[in-house]
């Protein structure tokens, strides 16, 4: 994990350095991760670095991406979080639980999910090629908790909520990506929206709706 982050993104612009024609940009995908885990902080760009492993993954993948600030270009990095979509990620294999009648809350259901609905997404990682300078969040401006996310999820697919998922089901299901889902941050946007940035589905109960219905 730590190797495909940090030393293939350090060996690509050690080889851009050697070109002739270099971009003026460089965008580099990091993660809510950066923040560590919380169950009361609040986080945006402007929060420093959590201690955990995955934390310190988020830490090496950027300081690999700002070497590109070197070769004279621009970087930005953008910190996303728990992407919904229905061809990929956490969203998709959640949902065959919730169908089958077997989604229900992980643990407490008190842990944080800073979510953002693929477009969005997608919008502001055009953002920060367009004008974005160092870090910007990719998550919508209303995080839930998991006991939150559930419900409308189960509601969304006219499905119950009623049993509770063992942490060990969403580590299979989702591997390295099980540490958001289990543990998770309350992460802000606070960078897009001072840039002006509208969302297209600010709230989880219509970014379910136009995703599943």
């Amino acid at each position: 994990m730590l190797e495909s982050r940090s030393s293939l993104p350090a060996k690509f612009l050690g080889e851009l350095a050697t070109q002739h024609l270099q971009p003026k940009v460089y965008v580099s995908a990091s993660a809510v991760g950066y923040y560590g885990t919380s169950l009361g902080a609040t986080f945006t760009e402007d929060s420093g670095p959590g201690s955990d492993f995955l934390a310190g993954v988020c830490v090496a993948w950027e300081q690999a991406a700002n070497y590109a600030s070197n070769l004279g270009m621009r970087v930005a990095i953008v910190r996303t979080g728990l992407v919904l979509g229905t061809d990929g990620g956490a969203l998709a294999r959640l949902i065959p639980l919730f169908r089958a009648g077997t989604g229900g809350r992980v643990g407490s259901g008190k842990q944080w999910y800073s979510w953002i609905h693929i477009d969005d997404a997608v919008a502001i990682y055009l953002l920060a090629i367009e004008r974005i300078d160092g870090p910007i969040n990719a998550t919508a401006p209303n995080p839930v908790q998991n006991e939150t996310f559930v419900q409308d999820l189960a509601r969304v697919l006219h499905r119950p909520s009623a049993l509770p998922v063992p942490g060990f089901v969403v580590k299979a299901a989702l591997g390295e990506g099980a540490v958001m889902v289990l543990e998770g941050q309350r992460v802000l946007p606070q960078r897009a929206l001072n840039e002006g940035y509208t969302f297209k589905f600010p709230d989880l109960h219509a970014a379910l709706t136009n995703l599943l219905a």
